[in-house]
């Protein structure tokens, strides 16, 4: 068995998975994981790696780029676990070993990983930098379960693990409540330590404009900010404050510098995670509108809604929530917008949201009507389509591809949009019929800002579902209705936090955890390798301890420490 096991040191396990699982399957012995999500293939050795103070870190085939995050990143890691120092000087008898593979021809997308321990060595192997990143995350994972005294004994084993889909997010709402950016990366160090690779940052709303545009400077300096009154959950709670405190009615907001934005995009992309930005529209507009209403159909100014949008006290007439299709001007000061938006962010996803547009305002404004009549349009869902479309046109010329709420299917379309499913399954369903491919994103039970418990005892949340741990880990991303091939056009799924009450990073983590990791076993692992129980003992192996020690609130239903 030991022999068998330990010429896998030399197999290049890339050729082809199937063959190296078989291999695994007859040579390993299972291994009870402590690892989530939980990997593909875990099996263990006779041999033990003594982790101590004479333990180096070198590296294989990373670029100057990713060794110079990776390294310190890895030993920071397991010098503050367990205080032992390791060397990365120079090859040590004993080493950690991080390696990019080469020789293999790599597929797209390809985020497989290899972890394998014996007493000698610890190598971490993948065919790309994500696959690595993963492979340090599991194996954190594994150090931490067993750091109970020094030297760190680590029992042997081979790990071979990719994950289900290619697409798995988290979006986060910063125009209801503004996260300042060091929280940002505290969110996104969470969504890296269980592999997820999207960060879906919702960076305009109604309730404010969050991203700083040169050429428009009003966005920010009006469109950033909105007047709380007493009462609201936002009123002189919010960390990221710059004004007096005497000033009535309260200012809220803020927004990131375009050096932020590329200081959180780097940060990010050192984890894996690939930031994809919002610019939501044509609806949702109101902070922008505020600043430059010449854009909206009235072409006046209102003032940008506060948090009582959300309990009714808004006179919708009288705010301007959506840009206006008529003027040839809005084109204009969008694709200004978006030009910025593309320096900032490399991915080749932009977001444009589509949802929710009230077309009341169209129905009654002269120069829609207008350009109804000159497209020859035969309602305001096709004015919708056209003005989405002429959008999509834009940055698809600019090698971009634009992603949209299932609301954009109304009126159709654009051809080349990815759908993201928010209401329920009908949205993928009606997409992938179109040929679209979907990204699953259902508010029931995806949407993190949903209570996770009896609403009775849990702090305030949007009350639409009860989003349960076990709803999150079991739901199923393929909808039955969908043959093969429209199942093969979901990229995978994505869970949401709208931030209409939740006025603190403490409430958001308590929201995320430890709903993120069921979502992130669902996304990553098949089927036969999901048992919801035994997901709840492997949060209790660790997990809910790293973060008790990390100061991250989270939600203690299920927290156990005997099963640890």
């Amino acid at each position: 068995m030991e022999n068998c096991l330990y010429s896998l040191s030399g197999f290049n396990f890339y050729f082809k998975g199937n063959i190296l699982l078989l291999f695994l399957l007859l040579c390993g012995i299972s291994l009870q994981s402590q690892i989530i999500p939980n990997p593909e293939v875990m099996n263990m050795n006779s041999e033990s790696f003594m982790f101590d103070s004479k333990v180096g870190l070198v590296y294989k085939n990373l670029s100057k780029a990713d060794r110079g995050f990776l390294i310190p990143y890895l030993k920071k890691s397991i010098e503050k676990e367990s205080g032992i120092i390791v060397d990365t000087g120079k090859k040590q008898p004993k080493n950690i070993i991080l390696e990019i593979n080469t020789k293999s021809a790599r597929e797209q997308n390809d985020e497989s990983y290899q972890l394998y321990i014996d007493r000698t060595k610890i190598h971490l192997r993948a065919n790309s930098y994500e696959g690595l990143f993963y492979a340090t995350q599991s194996f954190l994972q594994y150090f931490t379960f067993y750091n109970t005294s020094i030297p760190v004994k680590l029992p042997g084993l081979t790990v071979y693990d990719k994950p289900a889909v290619n697409w798995r997010g988290m979006m986060l709402d910063v125009s209801r409540h503004f996260y300042s950016v060091e929280a940002i990366k505290r969110v996104l160090d969470l969504i890296a330590y269980y592999k997820l690779n999207v960060f879906h940052w919702h960076l305009t709303d109604n309730e404010g404009w969050r991203i700083q545009i040169k050429k428009y400077p009003k966005l920010t300096t009006i469109g950033a900010w909105r007047n709380e009154i007493p009462g609201s959950i936002f009123y002189k709670k919010d960390s990221s404050y710059t004004k007096p405190l005497a000033i009535e009615p309260y200012p809220y907001g803020g927004f990131y510098t375009q050096q932020q934005i590329r200081e959180v995009v780097e940060y990010a992309r050192q984890r894996g995670v690939m930031v994809i930005p919002e610019i939501d529209l044509p609806g949702h507009s109101a902070a922008a509108l505020t600043a430059y209403p010449e854009y909206s159909c009235e072409g006046y100014r209102h003032p940008a809604p506060n948090s009582t949008l959300w309990n009714g006290k808004v006179d919708t007439d009288k705010v301007n929530f959506n840009y206006c299709p008529g003027k040839e001007s809005s084109f204009i000061f969008i694709e200004d917008i978006l030009t910025e938006v593309m320096e900032l962010f490399p991915s080749r996803y932009i977001h444009i949201g589509g949802d929710e547009v009230d077309k009341q305002y169209w129905q009654r404004c002269d120069e829609c009507q207008q350009r109804m009549h000159s497209e020859r349009l035969k309602d305001e869902n096709e004015l919708q389509s056209y003005f989405l479309k002429r959008v999509t046109s834009f940055l698809e010329k600019n090698n971009r591809t634009v992603i949209g709420w299932d609301d954009i299917l109304e009126g159709g379309a654009p051809e080349s949009a990815i759908i993201m499913s928010w209401r329920g399954e009908k949205g993928a369903i009606n997409g992938a019929k179109q040929n679209h491919h979907v990204i699953m994103s259902p508010s029931n039970p995806f949407y993190f800002n949903r209570y996770q418990d009896d609403p009775a005892k849990e702090p305030l949340a949007a009350s639409y579902s009860i989003n349960t741990l076990q709803r999150v880990y079991e739901y199923n991303i393929w909808p039955e209705q969908l043959d093969e091939n429209g199942k093969g056009l979901i990229k995978g799924g994505q869970f949401a936090v709208w931030t209409e009450f939740i006025s603190s990073l403490e409430h958001l983590e308590y929201m995320l955890l430890p709903r993120l990791p069921a979502f992130s076993e669902n996304l990553w692992s098949l089927d036969q390798r999901k048992n919801y129980n035994d997901f709840i003992k492997r949060l209790n192996q660790g997990h809910y301890d790293v973060w008790k020690r990390s100061g991250i609130r989270f939600h203690p239903k299920y927290y156990n420490k005997s099963d640890y």
